[in-house]
């Protein structure tokens, strides 16, 4: 596995200056949380990870390799993006959607086997969306189709997975499940990165965690060096409360007197 490195890495913010220059390498079997308010650059950071968008500075690297010198379809076998919001630009089936997963691994104008229709069956029923296979993506629900989408990407099978707010729009059980899948991935021998809005869900499910600050500052590092009150109170303008649950720590908001 190559892994995913952000070197001197300043992502474009339109209207923002530079900000903090990110160094940071998500490892084999690492799972990290990406945490901030909102319009601090979780979304674009993700997306220039994946080669989406360009860096205003420095560059994302696979392994040795700059993401800029390699080709689309290699990227496609290492890395797997689920998005926050998604379009469905023609209509098709849920297994049709999973099996776009295969997509890199298939020469120009091949045709998916029934290998590859056995692994996005596979992904379908682990996401409990095997029973939908059928149906069109569009007339599925929210979370329906989050989970779609969460097992396309497991149908492609990359190293390192990145994810924008995979729990959204899933109910507990399903939020649960998808994080425990994610888990199971990095236990494999792959990597999660993942922008999380859910503090909780990120102090109990990562091991390493990136603080995105809406004036471009960042800290980075184990997630119990950055679970600290203080930078996570300056981190979204909340006071908190803490307490320990189960060995993770809960953080709940202070209520204003």
């Amino acid at each position: 596995m190559n892994p995913l490195q952000a070197r001197k890495l300043v992502i474009d913010i339109p209207g923002r200056g530079d900000g903090e220059a990110l160094n940071f390498a998500v490892e084999q079997g690492q799972i990290w949380g990406v945490l901030g308010p909102n319009g601090a650059g979780k979304t674009t950071l993700l997306h220039t990870l994946a080669g989406l968008r360009s860096p205003r500075r420095g560059s994302v690297c696979l392994g040795k390799h700059p993401l800029a010198d390699l080709k689309r379809r290699t990227i496609s076998q290492q890395l797997g993006m689920v998005f926050q919001e998604r379009q469905d630009g023609f209509p098709a089936t849920v297994l049709e959607t999973a099996l776009i997963g295969r997509h890199p691994w298939l020469s120009p104008w091949q045709m998916e086997s029934g290998a590859d229709e056995r692994l996005a069956r596979r992904a379908l029923d682990q996401l409990d969306v095997g029973h939908l296979s059928d149906r069109l993506v569009n007339t599925l629900s929210g979370g329906e189709r989050q989970r779609v989408a969460i097992a396309t990407v497991l149908t492609q099978a990359p190293d390192t997975w990145l994810l924008d707010e995979p729990t959204n729009h899933l109910d507990l059980h399903h939020q649960v499940s998808v994080l425990q899948l994610l888990t199971e991935q990095a236990r494999s021998g792959r990597s999660v990165f993942m922008c999380l809005h859910d503090l909780n869900l990120a102090a109990r499910w990562c091991d390493h965690l990136l603080l995105l600050y809406p004036n471009g500052e960042a800290c980075w590092g184990p997630a119990e060096r950055m679970l600290v009150p203080a930078a996570l109170e300056r981190l979204y303008d909340q006071e908190l409360l803490t307490v320990e649950v189960d060995g993770a720590p809960l953080f709940v908001p202070k209520k204003a007197v």
